[in-house]
C-alpha cells in the first residue's frame, strides 16, 4: 500500500469509528461535504493564528510544530471530502498531476484560459 492509499484507509476508519461512536445520522454526502468544509475553514483559521497573520498585533514566534499539526488537520478534512465525494488516492493523483499541468501552461500562456501568463 502506497503512502497516499494509507491515508486515504486510515480516513475512511477514522471516520466510520467517529460516525459510529458519535451517532451522526444520516447524512447525505452534500451535507457530509458541507459540514467538512466548514471544518476545513476552521482548520485553516487556526493555521492562519500560528502564522502572524495580523498585522496590527504584535509578531509572536511561530511555532513549526503547531504549523505542521494545523496542516495535517486540513489533510484530514481534505481526505475525508475525498472520499465522501468518492474519489480514491489514484484518482487525486491522476486529477492532482493533469490539474499542475494545466496550471503550468497557464502561467506559460500554452491554455486555452486566458489572463494567466507570467509577464517575467
Amino acid at each position: 500500500m502506497d503512502k497516499l492509499d494509507e491515508i486515504f484507509a486510515l480516513q475512511a476508519a477514522l471516520d466510520a469509528y467517529i460516525g459510529n461512536v458519535r451517532d451522526c445520522g444520516t447524512y447525505t454526502k452534500s451535507d457530509w461535504i458541507q459540514k467538512k468544509s466548514l471544518a476545513l475553514i476552521d482548520e485553516v483559521t487556526e493555521l492562519l493564528n500560528e502564522v502572524n497573520y495580523k498585522w496590527w498585533k504584535n509578531e509572536k514566534p511561530v511555532d513549526e510544530n503547531a504549523v505542521k499539526e494545523e496542516l495535517v488537520d486540513i489533510l484530514h478534512f481534505f481526505i475525508s471530502m475525498c472520499i465522501d465525494a468518492g474519489m480514491t488516492g489514484d484518482e487525486l493523483h491522476r486529477i492532482y498531476c493533469q490539474k499542475n499541468a494545466e496550471n503550468i501552461a497557464r502561467q506559460q500562456g500554452l491554455s486555452s484560459k486566458t489572463g494567466y501568463k507570467a509577464t517575467r
